[in-house]
């Protein structure tokens, strides 16, 4: 644990003199938040690994593109619920403490992925079918709206020496989920057939996800309240602070979360757009995710870690600069050679550039905002920003290729992402972050 610490960075001594209790506590924290946050994040996007799937079950519309986005539709709903889970969970957490929201979180989401799990599919339940999945995926989606800013502001707040390292585990564990999500993928696309997923398979994920979830409740419930939180006096609005006071910090935090949100969901429809763009195998469109996922887990507290000596932007600029750049030229090769090895060097081409672009973002994030909103300022920025961007980046790819009968479309929508992020990243060190 004390060598792992070492890796992330050395600036100065505080952190090195550090008593191993502390070092646990943290490494207790730190498991905390990654099996929780990527089994909340697992239970999560595994819908839109299932996507054509679940738009054969429970969204029969007589037109296969009308039934995938619908399907693709429904997995973009809950994101609208994220701010409102934002809202209410982020002043809860600044109020009554991050340990407290944290706990929450996984609970709600356990009971959206337990309704998903039982549903009856439209042949057997008709239109109660869809509606049933419509209330899980909102559940879902508010307990995700309040997930990332409590797990963040805990990560963060572990040690202000290594915040990003610490803070980075936050992106580091939804590669754990990548990597859960493609190996379900691959497993069942090599092992059952299509009749085997569509009778019970899909199913299989979901109960893996319900019966995991005490664990992750149990390890949630026995972390400690952070110093940084319970030295400090709570706002008595933090959403109110967080609006009258810090409006800039909101817009760039928002800002930098787009190219986030939009790459990981991109990465998230690329199985769909192998399997019914390129004819690829899907076991094979999986087995490309599983390696980004394994990227995302490796290196993005490697990056991290290097923030907490070099500074948050510089990794960020390159890595969105980079993004802007070269994702059309990938497309383009992707589709003039719709092959798996095209298919993965792409996909880990884009995934080394987003990890890189993780690796200090949750860290950038804390930091623009004061212990007694930070939470809140977290969590409005991040569910915004993935609501009007990230969750519906499925359907806007599908819709841009049905549209424009365009293959290389998706890279549009990655290269206004970075575009922005760009931006708000200038705007950030024009305000003295580095």
């Amino acid at each position: 644990m004390h060598a792992a610490e070492r890796m992330a960075g050395t600036s100065a001594g505080g952190s090195m003199s550090s008593s191993s209790p502390a070092l646990h506590r943290r490494w207790r924290v730190v498991a905390a938040a990654s099996v929780g946050n990527a089994l909340e994040w697992f239970d999560f996007v595994v819908y839109g690994f299932f996507a054509v799937t679940m738009a054969r079950l429970f969204f029969p519309a007589g037109n296969e593109t009308i039934s995938i986005l619908l399907a693709l539709l429904t997995f973009g709903v809950p994101f609208f619920m994220r701010p409102l889970g934002a809202i209410v969970l982020g002043s809860f957490a600044d109020r009554h403490g991050r340990k407290a929201a944290f706990t929450l979180t996984i609970v709600v989401m356990m009971i959206g992925t337990a309704i998903i799990a039982v549903t009856p599919t439209y042949a057997t339940a008709g239109v109660l079918a869809p509606m049933l999945v419509l209330l899980a995926r909102i559940l879902q989606g508010f307990s995700a709206g309040g997930e990332f800013g409590s797990a963040t502001a805990l990560l963060a707040e572990q040690n202000p020496e290594r915040r990003g390292f610490y803070s980075s585990w936050q992106f580091a564990s939804q590669g754990l989920t990548t990597i859960l999500a493609t190996t379900f993928g691959v497993v069942m696309g090599s092992t059952l057939t299509a009749e085997q997923v569509d009778a019970w398979g899909w199913r299989v994920p979901f109960v893996f996800g319900l019966l995991i979830g005490p664990v992750a409740y149990y390890m949630r419930r026995h972390v400690d309240e952070t110093t940084e939180f319970l030295s400090s006096k709570p706002s008595g609005s933090p959403l109110r602070q967080a609006f009258a006071d810090s409006k800039l910090r909101l817009l760039i935090a928002f800002g930098a979360v787009v190219l986030c949100t939009v790459s990981t969901y991109t990465i998230l429809f690329m199985p769909t757009f192998a399997t019914r763009q390129l004819g690829l195998p899907v076991s094979g469109s999986f087995f490309a995710g599983l390696v980004t996922g394994a990227i995302q887990l490796t290196l993005v507290p490697i990056v991290g870690g290097l923030t907490d000596r070099w500074g948050r932007l510089p990794t960020g600029f390159v890595s969105a600069a980079l993004i802007l750049l070269l994702v059309y030229p990938l497309f383009a090769w992707l589709a003039a050679e719709p092959t798996l090895w095209t298919l993965l060097s792409v996909q880990m081409i884009i995934g080394v550039l987003t990890a890189c672009y993780l690796g200090g973002l949750p860290a950038l994030m804390a930091e623009l905002f004061p212990t007694q909103m930070r939470t809140t300022g977290l969590a409005i920025s991040y569910s915004f920003g993935v609501a009007i961007f990230g969750g519906f980046a499925p359907f806007i790819n599908e819709w841009l290729i049905a549209v424009t009968h365009n293959k290389l479309a998706p890279s549009f929508y990655l290269i206004l992402a970075a575009a922005i992020s760009l931006t708000a990243l200038g705007a950030a060190r024009r305000i003295g972050l580095r």
